[in-house]
């Protein structure tokens, strides 16, 4: 089972971040799936979510974590949590990924996004399946 606990937290007038916890009792072996799909919207209405090109299509988790994992998920999250290096992280480790105050560096990710809500749609398959739902929404930053 693979359980996540999160919670954002605002940081200073302008910043937010996310902190929370990943326990996994999961064997996450070759059989383990892995996908991602990316949305945006202009509104936030259910209705109005296009899918974007940038989702991670359903591959074996030791592919993602050879690439996805690796380029963007780590680098970004390496600071501010115990996540494991990419050369350790597969087989995924039993027990705790902790996360304390986590905002992203952008690495890896598009240069330029249009403001709007996005929303990330995780879904793990193994023995069971697992989907964690995220939606940010993306502003301009006044300086």
């Amino acid at each position: 089972m693979l359980n996540v606990v999160s919670s954002v937290e605002r940081v200073g007038r302008s910043d937010y971040a996310i902190s929370g916890t990943l326990t996994n009792n999961e064997d996450m072996d070759e059989s383990t799936m892995i996908e991602a799909l990316c949305y945006r919207s202009s509104s936030g209405a259910e209705d109005d979510y296009k899918i974007l090109p940038f989702s991670i299509p359903n591959q074996p988790f030791k592919d993602f974590v050879k690439s996805y994992y690796k380029d963007i998920i780590y680098k970004s999250f390496q600071h501010c949590s115990n996540a494991p290096p990419p050369e350790e992280a597969y087989p995924w480790p039993k027990g705790d990924i902790n996360f304390d105050m986590c905002s992203t560096n952008g690495e890896g990710l598009p240069e330029n996004l249009p403001e709007g809500y996005y929303k990330v749609i995780f879904k793990i398959t193994a023995s069971t399946q697992i989907v964690y739902t995220a939606i940010i929404k993306l502003t301009t930053k006044l300086m």
